[in-house]
């Protein structure tokens, strides 16, 4: 209990937080209010792509921002609705419904919780790096893909994936025309491209959808608007629940929570690397992307993630503490409270606009470019991996990216296992000793890993030993043993004997008896004394076993 307990403590809030508070409040109560005007166009967008609507992603960003602002693992990161999660969600929201969604994100809450328990956030420095930037960049197209019905003025368009939609909407534009909404898409994705370019601190997200939205007001044009939203927070409730459910929407839960456990940690990780001084705690910030997506579903909200583009505008704002990401749900807060029926007024094509800028600014060319040309396997994974996330879904593509880089991981890792033949010591022999000792005793060493991967062409090795009288394997390199690799020494060491060599091993590492033992791979040759603690204890026993008797 005592333990648990201890646990809990390690993952709340403690005094170096309030601590970074003080440090520097104007600072972070700037930055938040920045961050507050760059999220808010973001928000509403992916409010309405994740298709439970603007005020979905408002509700978000201020309840799963505040909360994971409190209890998360980073005094930089700044949560609330991505594109990634809107990705996952589309299909939930098809197949269950809003509540389906809403029971997905608590579910989702819970497992993170226990992730955190599990001290799991350590783990996700493991993931290779073509897997990250492979669906990086599926994502930023299937957003991009996304964004194609409101862009074109398309609000009937029908298919099982995104790209299905995406043609049907250009299908339909085809024959019906709307000139207006891509105009005012494609303006509003121009200005946030050249203005960023030319001005990185100015938020031309929020002027470019403030411009496009007083044009449609004055200019006579047919442009879908978000609606009417409420002026207020709604009030908690647990309507969504429905346990029946539970059992089917579990591996939805698993596929949320492992994107907002993923995404999150990564942009911590990013956050650290653009500051100085700053880590992150990685099991506290999967505690407080678990509470946070405990409690957005709660006021309607959709699941939530650490948004690795907010965070990057809050760190370069000046933050320094968990103020800013606070202060920065507290703004949207306000605006809610304040502007809803002007907000309602944003045409969909705006937000369409703000979100195919935002996917070409996700999309690093440069590193893609320099990991498809690091090496074939790398090249395979990202390609992999961005094919999946376009075609099928983002968690099938890193299960498949994850899988295909271990299977290279493994090619590369067996290849460099190896054995060859090394000299015995000529010291101290007379020429017709070396002559039968060359004759009769052949000795290899075996260096790397001997496991699945590299047993079945060790073996194959050693079954070529032929006219000799004893065999030295020199063990003292081998650097890991597996049981598939304890299991093919062993038949290697049978077909030997059985051909009347006698095997002898040398230099076995300690830790490596355990899985020879329980295999039964060196229990005979223990008990004839044919194991050794090195390679001249075992030389000078296989002399005595090849040279002749005395007459």
């Amino acid at each position: 209990m005592a333990a648990a307990w201890g646990r809990v403590r390690a993952l709340l809030p403690g005094r170096a937080d309030l601590a970074a508070v003080r440090r520097a409040p104007r600072r972070d109560l700037l930055a938040g209010l920045t961050v507050a005007i760059v999220a808010l166009p973001l928000a509403l967008a992916f409010g309405v792509t994740s298709g439970l609507g603007a005020e979905a992603g408002l509700i978000t960003a201020v309840v799963a921002g505040a909360v994971a602002a409190v209890f998360g693992g980073s005094n930089l990161q700044v949560s609330g609705p991505t594109g990634a999660m809107t990705v996952v969600l589309v299909p939930i929201v098809a197949q269950f419904g809003a509540n389906g969604v809403l029971l997905v994100g608590a579910m989702a809450g819970v497992i993170l919780l226990v992730l955190a328990f599990a001290r799991f956030g350590r783990f996700v420095r493991y993931l290779p790096v073509p897997v990250i930037e492979g669906f990086t960049a599926g994502i930023a197209v299937v957003i991009a893909l996304q964004q194609v019905p409101a862009a074109l003025g398309v609000t009937d368009a029908q298919g099982e994936r995104v790209w299905a939609v995406a043609a049907d909407a250009v299908a339909r534009f085809v024959v019906h025309p709307h000139p207006a909404a891509i105009a005012v898409a494609l303006g509003v994705a121009a200005v946030m491209l050249v203005g960023a370019r030319w001005r990185p601190g100015v938020p031309f997200s929020l002027l470019a959808v403030v411009a496009a939205t007083v044009i449609a007001e004055l200019v006579p044009v047919d442009l879908i608007r978000i609606g009417a939203l409420p002026q207020s927070l709604p009030a908690p409730s647990l309507d969504f629940l429905d346990l029946g459910a539970v059992g089917a929407l579990l591996p939805a839960a698993f596929a949320v929570a492992a994107l907002a456990a993923l995404e999150s940690l990564l942009s911590a990780t990013v956050a650290d690397g653009m500051t100085v001084d700053q880590r992150h705690d990685p099991d506290r910030e999967l505690f407080g992307q678990g509470l946070a997506n405990l409690a957005s579903p709660l006021f309607g909200g959709i699941p939530a993630t650490a948004a690795i583009a907010r965070t990057a505008v809050n760190v370069r704002a000046g933050a320094v503490s968990k103020l800013a990401a606070l202060t920065h749900a507290v703004a949207l807060a306000g605006i809610v409270l304040a502007a809803a029926p002007l907000v309602g007024r944003i045409p969909l094509a705006a937000l369409a606009g703000v979100l195919l800028a935002t996917t070409v600014r996700m999309v690093e060319a440069a590193s893609l470019w320099a990991l498809a040309r690091a090496t074939r396997g790398d090249a395979l994974v990202l390609v992999l991996t961005f094919a999946v996330t376009v075609i099928w879904d983002l968690v099938t593509a890193v299960a498949v990216g994850v899988a295909v880089a271990i299977v290279v991981a493994l090619r590369a890792v067996a290849r460099s296992a190896k054995m060859e033949q090394v000299p015995l010591d000529a010291d101290d022999h007379t020429a017709e000793e070396q002559a039968l000792l060359a004759e009769h005793i052949v000795a290899y060493r075996l260096d790397g890993p001997l496991f699945f991967a590299a047993a079945h062409n060790f073996l194959l090795q050693l079954s070529d030993v032929a006219d000799v009288r004893v065999v030295i394997l020199r063990m003292a390199r081998v650097t890991t043993i597996d049981a598939t690799g304890a299991q093919v020494l062993g038949d290697a060491i049978r077909r030997l004997q059985g051909r009347g060599i006698t095997v002898l091993l040398s230099g076995i590492d300690p830790g490596h008896d355990q899985v020879l033992d329980t295999l039964g791979v060196a229990d005979q040759l223990r008990r004839d004394g044919l194991i050794f603690p090195d390679t001249p204890a075992a030389i000078a026993r296989a002399r005595a076993l090849a040279l002749p008797a005395p007459a």
